[in-house]
């Protein structure tokens, strides 16, 4: 199991605040300049297409000013895994398309100058300890109403509503692994709201405990936890 450590330069040292929004803008970037087969079997709007892939950003010093975040350096770094193997080698093709081409956003720009393969162990427990690299959103959709209600690790529930998100995902996606032992316990976790395309979401961060099959966790590990995970959220790392 691999994951890419992308090192982006910047003209100027900072990112929009909603940095969700550049991010996936480059991966479609990408996977367009790859093949426009690629592009469209994960970025077709007629399709419901539920991604394998999850990533967290790493930004050296950042202040969270109102309108962008300043950094303290002019680099920062992307980490990306994907439970897909063939499709993550498909990532890596595209992101080395990209490679010393400016990317450019709102009054400034960024540079992929750098890709890493970076390997994941393996993991062999049925209980790992995880630290969250990027928020992790928990949700429950009420079909009555369309409504939806945001889980964080201080509330009742938290823990049915992340496993009914884990048993969706493997369905949606087709995965061959069980999920009924799944189980998330907070050993020191913290709410906290973050942006996602401009609206303030409740989320998690903090270390947790995970209980289930080798198999789901280590989809897990490549793939996130939650959901929107393939905008920059449910990235841990295994600590224990």
């Amino acid at each position: 199991m691999y994951q890419y450590k992308l090192t982006f330069e910047l003209e100027q040292n900072w990112l929009p605040k909603e940095t969700d929004r550049l991010i996936i803008s480059f991966l479609k970037a990408s996977a367009q300049a790859y093949s426009q087969e690629f592009y469209e079997k994960l970025y077709d709007k007629s399709k419901s297409v539920i991604k394998s892939y999850t990533y967290s950003c790493y930004l050296p010093g950042a202040k969270f000013l109102q309108k962008k975040i300043e950094l303290e350096s002019d680099t920062f770094s992307l980490f990306f895994s994907d439970a897909d193997p063939q499709e993550l080698l498909s990532f890596f093709n595209s992101f080395q398309l990209m490679k010393r081409k400016k990317y450019p956003m709102n009054g400034n720009s960024m540079t992929l100058v750098s890709i890493h393969m970076q390997q994941l162990p393996e993991i062999k427990e049925k209980e790992i300890v995880i630290r969250m690299q990027s928020p992790l959103i928990v949700r429950k959709h009420c079909s009555e109403d369309n409504t939806d209600v945001y889980y964080t690790c201080e509330m009742e529930g938290f823990g049915k509503a992340l496993k009914e998100n884990v048993i969706i995902f493997l369905d949606r996606l087709g995965m061959d692994a069980e999920a009924e032992d799944f189980s998330i316990q907070t050993i020191k976790g913290k709410k906290v709201v973050v942006p996602v395309f401009g609206r303030n979401t409740d989320a998690s961060l903090g270390i947790f405990k995970l209980t289930g099959s080798c198999r789901l966790l280590n989809i897990l590990y490549q793939a996130g936890l939650g959901v929107r995970r393939s905008e920059g959220h449910g990235k841990f790392e295994v600590i224990g």
